[in-house]
């Protein structure tokens, strides 16, 4: 009769129970996969843009408890830049339910390419990896915004054109590219030749291969002998000072040398300080910590410590970058979240990418005026047809020194297109209809 009792009694507590634990639901989150590279030799690079990007998501979870409520949760993988420990960072994060993958690596994502449709799980490769991605009707699984490898070198010819009085200027002038030895180096060649057809200059390029990142004597003793008006660059790790350096060494004017935006960061120009000084690069956002952003995430990340940031590479290129990124992802997980409620996932994230508006007045609510060009992709365009922003080292510093400069969209689509049906044939990618 007691035991009768007992076991009444239990069943009327957890009766009173039950609703008290349903009540507390555990927070909803989203889970990012970092696939980093504070390792190896691109390391000093890999480090400051996973800074950025940490420091970012961070920022979201103190000030704003997630985005619209959601925690963020992150694991980084450390692969060192290689593409093969890249592919088993993706498969050993992809069952926490990962729903964006950020790879930082043209190699790491042309191999995450044919899984994104699998898995389902969209590649957002802000600024780098297949130009050909742009055109989301074969590629609705992959982004490349704000703007491509392709766009950015026709506005380099256009830049340059400009600079020289006009494209007419450029017949019969010589343009020469220094690359790494990679995927990512010969993106840009095949849009360099074709300028080079309509416009009339010479190409000439010279590969650096990862053994010769920290020496590439003979590739200037070349790029000296041929002289060339104007010389850019698509390096990246210790291949960027170096090359720097190099120009110093061997005499080709810096007033004639412009990189590319992973070869506009402090690391490549300090080391060679006022030396470098003219030395020019192309980026889609200012440098420095100027804006709004930067000062929540000195209060809210750094617990308002410089000291402790500045270790961090706050306000620095590629700490920008890595903001840039985290800020543009997490916009596209909020109208997500917007549309399909709080429990989002990477096919839902992939409708908010193919979505995302970012004009000025929501730049500015996310504390970033003045920091980027407004952003708005379509079901064709996962590029954003993106301007290009030119920056100059002033012997201490970068700063900007150009308007916006558009890409040439007339010659550029065209090839994109053309690039995205040939890359689309290896996959047996179908074109989407009704896409536009």
């Amino acid at each position: 009769m007691k035991l009768g009792k007992w076991v009444i009694g239990l069943l009327a507590v957890g009766a009173f129970a039950g609703p008290l634990v349903a009540t507390a639901e555990a927070k909803e989150s989203v889970f990012l996969p970092m696939f980093t590279y504070r390792t190896g030799p691109f390391a000093p690079g890999g480090t400051k843009v996973a800074n950025g990007y940490v420091a970012y998501l961070e920022l979201l979870n103190k000030r704003d408890g997630g985005i619209e409520g959601v925690e963020v949760k992150w694991e980084e993988c450390e692969f060192g830049y290689k593409t093969d420990r890249g592919v088993e960072c993706y498969e050993r994060l992809k069952p926490k339910g990962s729903v964006i993958s950020n790879p930082y690596s043209t190699g790491l994502t042309y191999k995450l390419i044919p899984k994104a449709p699998v898995d389902q799980i969209p590649i957002l490769s802000m600024g780098y990896g297949m130009s050909g991605a742009a055109d989301g009707r074969y590629f609705p699984w992959v982004f490349n915004f704000p703007t491509s490898y392709w766009s950015q070198a026709s506005a380099f010819i256009k830049y340059v054109g400009t600079e020289l009085g006009g494209m007419n200027k450029l017949k019969g002038k010589k343009i020469g590219l220094i690359f790494l030895e990679s995927g990512y180096g010969r993106e840009p060649i095949p849009l360099f030749e074709a300028l080079g057809k309509k416009f009339g200059y010479s190409f000439k390029h010279w590969a650096v291969p990862g053994k010769q990142m920290a020496d590439q004597r003979s590739q200037w003793r070349k790029i000296v002998r041929w002289n060339p008006d104007y010389l850019f660059m698509w390096g990246w790790g210790v291949m960027n000072p170096t090359a720097v350096s190099r120009a110093t060494e061997f005499g080709y004017p810096m007033s004639r040398f412009i990189g590319v935006w992973w070869s506009g960061d402090e690391l490549d120009t300090k080391p060679s300080g006022v030396k470098a000084k003219g030395y020019r690069a192309g980026t889609f956002h200012a440098p420095g910590a100027f804006a709004d952003v930067h000062k929540d995430l000195l209060k809210h990340v750094y617990g308002g410590n410089e000291a402790a940031a500045k270790k961090r590479n706050f306000g620095d290129v590629l700490y920008n970058r890595g903001v840039f990124n985290a800020m543009l992802a997490t916009e596209a997980i909020r109208i997500a979240i917007k549309k399909f409620g709080k429990k989002v996932t990477g096919k839902e994230v992939r409708w908010g990418l193919e979505n995302l508006k970012l004009d000025e007045k929501r730049m500015a609510e996310l504390g970033a005026a003045g920091f980027g060009k407004p952003i708005r992709i379509t079901c064709a365009d996962h590029e954003g047809n993106g301007p290009v922003l030119f920056q100059e080292w002033d012997g201490t510093k970068w700063k900007i020194i150009s308007d916006w400069v558009e890409p040439m969209r007339a010659t550029v689509r065209p090839m994109l297109e053309a690039a995205a049906v040939k890359e689309a044939k290896k996959w047996k990618y179908k074109k989407r209809e009704n896409c536009s």
